[in-house]
């Protein structure tokens, strides 16, 4: 359905007021009219159509959880001249797969954690996204009359929409776009994707139009590579050259603890009843706790010794300053060759994570520097936004880096297995001492692979994207 325009502000006015009645989540009462009309504020501001302002309230107070905290009687209001039946489909068919939705749960649980204004901006992010999805249209009206009626008083507002819909009835158009937003619910999977999920829980949807849209389309790639994938880890590349690396302290984790009963043992692990052998007055000869000591019969208790080791694994992903060439969309590929490598890299972090659970991973993005200066400074932010958690609890860094990678790489494998991977848009010629190198090579919409000293090579694929998918999978092949 296209926007309809309101351009009378009488009609526009009505429009706003008797949608604040045909709000359901939470019954409508004067402490719901200034949240409803904001919401709706944000929205026509940001030049998307408006729906229903009771649609708007109904999302809002639903992500916000207010309908749980509602006090107000939960009858709904009978409003005059609605068809009788179109509420409470509306209930069944829009409010029902809201409830229920596992994408409209993660939204509003990271949009609950958004002050301000931000709450707004979010709550507009997720109205479009979710308008965009089932084909939903809407309003557009002037932002100056949502504005005019917030200056009123709430209950002075309420009572004019119920004059209006007293008098004259409700609007055609109100009653068009309910039946339009109930068939629209009905075809629609999901409420939002996955990728509007994310970009609301890494705040990227309150970011500026180019950070929000490569942050979507690096997510749209990494799904689209990771879905080309096996399920189940890859199995090893045959013939591969791994580094032994030193055992920590920290790596050995005792596991399990007492076992058995023994008659070996030390003074702390004696089993408190052997102290009855003890006897108060001593004499001559040694008691019956000296003889069986020296005959080896006490008993103790045997802890389970075998020890856990974990192995620690480093990656070390070495973006090179000539990759600036690589902002660029080949007519063969979906998006930018920089999204493409930033999707690979992201799916390789999740699949390595999903894959070595019991190993002890770190991945470092190394963005390397010319002079002081960062000519890759604009990837390193969205990998900041791509990687939050993973940066917040410390198996991800980004490191603007000036130090010779070689000697880095080899720092890093004292104390962990190595893989270093160098990304660039020509060969690079890095040969650390006992990190494990690659090289993945984009001097093209196809790129390539080196893995050790061998040559470069382009793995055949008859689509520009699936090359990238068996490119992807040869790498993890390696770093398994």
């Amino acid at each position: 359905m296209d926007p309809v325009i309101l351009r009378d502000p009488d009609q526009a006015q009505q429009f706003l007021l008797q949608g604040l009645w045909l709000q359901r989540a939470v019954p409508p009462v004067a402490a719901t009219v200034k949240p409803a009309l904001e919401w709706a504020l944000e929205i026509a501001a940001g030049g998307q159509p408006l729906p229903p302002t009771g649609v708007v309230a109904d999302f809002g107070h639903a992500a916000f959880g207010a309908e749980r905290d509602a006090r107000a009687p939960r009858e709904p209001v009978a409003i005059p001249g609605l068809p009788p039946a179109l509420m409470r489909t509306y209930e069944d068919h829009v409010l029902g797969k809201v409830y229920a939705d596992w994408s409209f749960e993660r939204a509003s649980d990271a949009m609950r954690r958004f002050h301000g204004r931000d709450r707004a901006r979010g709550l507009a992010y997720l109205v479009k996204q979710f308008r965009d999805r089932a084909g939903y249209g809407g309003v557009e009206l002037s932002p100056g009359i949502i504005r005019t009626l917030l200056e009123g008083q709430p209950d002075e507002l309420l009572r004019r929409g119920w004059e209006s819909l007293s008098t004259q009835g409700p609007q055609p158009l109100l009653i068009e776009l309910y039946e339009t937003l109930i068939a629209a619910a009905r075809r629609t999977a999901e409420v939002l994707a996955l990728e509007d999920v994310i970009a609301l829980e890494q705040r990227t949807a309150l970011a500026d139009m180019g950070q929000y849209v490569a942050h979507r389309q690096v997510l749209q790639i990494a799904n689209r590579l990771e879905s080309g994938l096996p399920r189940h880890k890859v199995k090893p590349l045959a013939g591969r050259k791994e580094v032994p690396t030193r055992v920590l302290d920290e790596d050995t984790y005792p596991v399990g603890g007492f076992t058995s009963i023994t008659t070996k043992g030390s003074v702390e692990s004696l089993l408190h009843s052997q102290l009855a052998y003890m006897e108060r007055e001593p004499e001559l000869r040694p008691d019956l706790f000296d003889v069986k000591y020296l005959r080896d019969e006490l008993y103790y208790y045997s802890r389970d010794e075998n020890q856990f080791l974990r192995r620690r694994r480093t990656y070390l992903f070495c973006l090179y300053p000539d990759l600036v060439r690589s902002r660029f969309k080949d007519p063969e590929l979906p998006c930018q060759r920089i999204v493409l490598i930033l999707g690979l890299l992201l799916t390789a972090v999740r699949k390595l994570s999903e894959w070595l659970t019991t190993d002890a991973i770190k991945f470092e993005f190394l963005l390397i520097q010319e002079k002081g200066a960062k000519p890759l400074a604009q990837e390193g932010a969205l990998l900041e936004m791509l990687f939050r958690e993973q940066i917040e609890n410390e198996t991800v860094q980004v490191i603007h880096l000036s130090e010779e990678i070689a000697r880095y790489a080899d720092r890093r494998a004292q104390r962990s297995l190595c893989h270093l991977v160098n990304v660039s848009t020509s060969k690079v010629e890095v040969s650390p001492e006992f990190a494990v190198s690659s090289d993945l090579i984009v001097p093209g919409p196809r790129p390539e692979v080196r893995i050790g000293f061998e040559q470069p090579t382009e793995l055949p694929a008859d689509d520009a994207v699936e090359c990238w998918t068996l490119t992807l999978e040869r790498l993890l092949r390696v770093w398994v």
